[in-house]
């Protein structure tokens, strides 16, 4: 097996007030676009998980929130093609702002048992079964 490299990105599940979850559709010209993931992206180098969602969160979503709000929940640890994707999952219930689509086609609330009615990357999968016995 060859080497490959370990790329680490953030993810979070915002859940609103009524118990539902968000998840956003990749957007054309990305790898994967089309399909529906948990918001978030790579940690840059020197950059904790936690500082790398609160950027995320205010570039992609244009919400802001704080480290004392995300409390970490799983990760998904999954081997593709070319890298393997280490994912942190964190869960956050408290944000300033609307979610709104800045770099994603679109954006969904989807109550818990509904998640798996949406195409996901396959690295998402295993994280939906974690947040469907949280909430």
């Amino acid at each position: 097996m060859a080497n490959k490299p370990v790329v680490l990105v953030a993810a979070v599940a915002l859940i609103d007030a009524d118990g539902r979850v968000l998840i956003a559709q990749r957007p054309a010209g990305k790898a994967m676009a089309g399909l529906w993931e948990f918001p978030g992206g790579k940690v840059e180098p020197e950059e904790t998980p936690e500082a790398a969602l609160i950027r995320e969160m205010r570039e992609e979503l244009a919400i802001d929130t704080a480290a004392s709000c995300l409390a970490p929940l799983t990760f998904a640890s999954h081997s593709y093609d070319d890298f393997h994707l280490l994912m942190p999952l964190f869960v956050c219930r408290r944000w300033q702002g609307e979610p709104c689509a800045v770099e994603h086609q679109a954006l969904k609330w989807v109550r818990p048992l509904r998640l798996s009615d949406y195409e996901m990357p396959a690295a998402d999968l295993p994280l939906i079964a974690m947040l469907r016995d949280l909430l």
